[in-house]
């Protein structure tokens, strides 16, 4: 199950994922924004994150005007690791390499074209399981605190 959500300045591109995950047999769950009417991002940000966070849905897609928002909130969620992409290479690299589960674009950045290539790059590229991503998610997941990095802080 792949969570969407949007804002108002994702909302046509969304409605393009939409139809190539139907054309695809693929199944979502919409968590909004319905229309094109200003909105805020954090809100549908943070029910894709906990939608993937909970294990309810496997990936998450989100867009935004620029993706940077909606991407910045959704990271704020143990466990995401929501990724900026405007190209197929970065949406391929941030699966193999880092395991990615939220997938963010901009509606105002990407084109529907390419963007459908991006969302097709990103759920079809396995995590490749090489022992040092693994080691590097790792890294990600653990608290740290200022001092873990700099102990001379």
């Amino acid at each position: 199950m792949i969570a969407l959500g949007c804002d108002h300045g994702g909302y046509e591109l969304k409605q393009e994922i939409i139809k190539y995950l139907e054309e695809h047999n693929l199944e979502y769950k919409d968590f909004g924004c319905d229309s094109m009417d200003s909105t805020d991002y954090p809100i549908y940000a943070k029910r894709v994150a906990i939608a993937v966070q909970s294990g309810d849905c496997e990936k998450g897609i989100l867009v935004c005007g620029t993706g940077i928002g909606i991407s910045i909130t959704a990271n704020k969620f143990k466990g995401i690791r929501a990724a900026l992409c405007s190209d197929c290479f970065s949406a391929e690299a941030t699966r193999l390499h880092n395991n990615a589960n939220i997938l963010a674009m901009g509606g105002r950045v990407v084109g529907p074209g390419l963007a459908i290539k991006i969302v097709d790059t990103f759920l079809n590229t396995p995590f490749s399981e090489d022992e040092r991503h693994i080691r590097r998610i790792k890294m990600i997941e653990e608290d740290t605190d200022i001092a873990d990095v700099n102990p001379e802080i």
